[in-house]
């Protein structure tokens, strides 16, 4: 039998590196609506919330479908967690629609997903018996270095017998797009990840999110690039 899930989304409206970067035009949406949107046609999920701080913000996620949740003072500043305001709009919409099972918890500045990704992860989610589940891209092909003690030092492979590509472990880059996790994570612990903890891998291409100005141009062409808009 399904679990009830709701899809939950933090969107401030104080942006410093983009101002009002939620509500910018991206492929003729705004930014937010992206995001909501791929979570409503998302089997599995029930009900998409988003939490803002900004009456314009919650204005297009309501224009998108989604539930909007005033997020209060306390929890709307540049030091809040993305976790004060998930639980937050879990217990308001809750409150008002009965107890949610699954948390889906998405970021709206990674608007390069589909709803698959979130209907795989949850398929995973349940399969495997999770109790949280990070969204990531493979990045198995890259010599990673660090800057240590002595300056730079790779950490995954040794330049003295250097290795062909293919034969360095894969790793995995947590990408930020999308969380799956039980209620009780953010209830008792504060944290979205703990218990049982799974993957959802997703394409490459959909590691990039927008956080300062030229990440529109890129995400906009690979949005492009790929059909999404």
């Amino acid at each position: 039998m399904a679990r009830k899930t709701l899809a939950v989304i933090a969107a401030r409206g104080g942006s410093k590196g983009i101002p009002h970067k939620n509500l910018l035009d991206l492929c003729g949406k705004p930014l937010i609506a992206w995001t909501v949107e791929q979570a409503r046609a998302a089997r599995g999920v029930d009900v998409v919330a988003v939490s803002s701080d900004s009456e314009a913000i919650l204005a297009a996620a309501e224009a998108a479908g989604a539930v909007g949740v005033r997020r209060p003072d306390d929890i709307s500043g540049d030091l809040a967690s993305s976790e004060s305001a998930w639980l937050h709009a879990f217990d308001a919409t809750e409150a008002q629609m009965g107890r949610f099972e699954r948390i889906v918890a998405l970021q709206a500045t990674s608007p390069i997903r589909e709803p698959s990704d979130i209907e795989n992860a949850l398929a995973t989610f349940d399969r495997d018996h999770l109790d949280s589940l990070l969204s990531v891209c493979e990045v198995e092909d890259y010599f990673n270095w660090r800057i240590g003690a002595n300056g730079p030092e790779p950490i995954n492979y040794d330049y003295r017998n250097r290795r062909m590509r293919q034969q360095i472990e894969k790793r995995y880059l947590e990408n930020g797009s999308f969380y799956v996790l039980i209620p009780s994570l953010l209830r008792e612990q504060n944290n979205r990840l703990g218990g049982k903890i799974g993957f959802h891998v997703m394409e490459r291409h959909k590691m990039f999110q927008i956080d300062r100005p030229e990440d529109v141009k890129l995400c906009a062409a690979i949005m492009h690039s790929y059909g999404y808009a």
